[in-house]
């Protein structure tokens, strides 16, 4: 198993981070272990399977908190890379980004998982 490419992005409450699978094959598997730079809310987390990536939306343990990082080593995934297209410094937004940025995630609150995707469970998400 080898892991799958990654882009991520900070946001207000979440955390959003798109797992890009190239070639799906039945035989081939893929592994991404993250040791968080926070706790998440595995409970309140979404996540959509599509064609060629696995879309997930991570709800922060602490709201607002803003995250310079993805994972907490400072260690250099070569895998995982920073979504430029979407990040914004949301600590500077004006009310109208807020609320635009706040409806994008209540959007991404409504997004289910397909049924047939099989993720491991997030043991101790919820720790520090």
């Amino acid at each position: 198993m080898q892991p799958a490419s990654a882009k991520w992005y900070d946001g207000r409450d979440h955390i959003f981070t798109e797992f890009c699978v190239e070639d799906r094959s039945d035989n081939f598997k893929y592994l991404n272990e993250i040791d968080f730079f926070h706790c998440i809310d595995s409970n309140d987390s979404k996540h959509k399977r599509m064609d060629r990536s696995t879309f997930c939306c991570l709800q922060k343990g602490e709201s607002g908190q803003s995250w310079p990082r993805l994972t907490k080593e400072r260690a250099r995934l070569n895998w995982l890379g920073v979504d430029f297209n979407n990040w914004k410094d949301w600590e500077d937004y004006s009310d109208e980004d807020m609320s635009n940025f706040d409806r994008f995630s209540e959007m991404m609150n409504d997004v289910g998982g397909d049924e047939d995707v099989d993720l491991p469970e997030l043991d101790g998400a919820d720790d520090d």
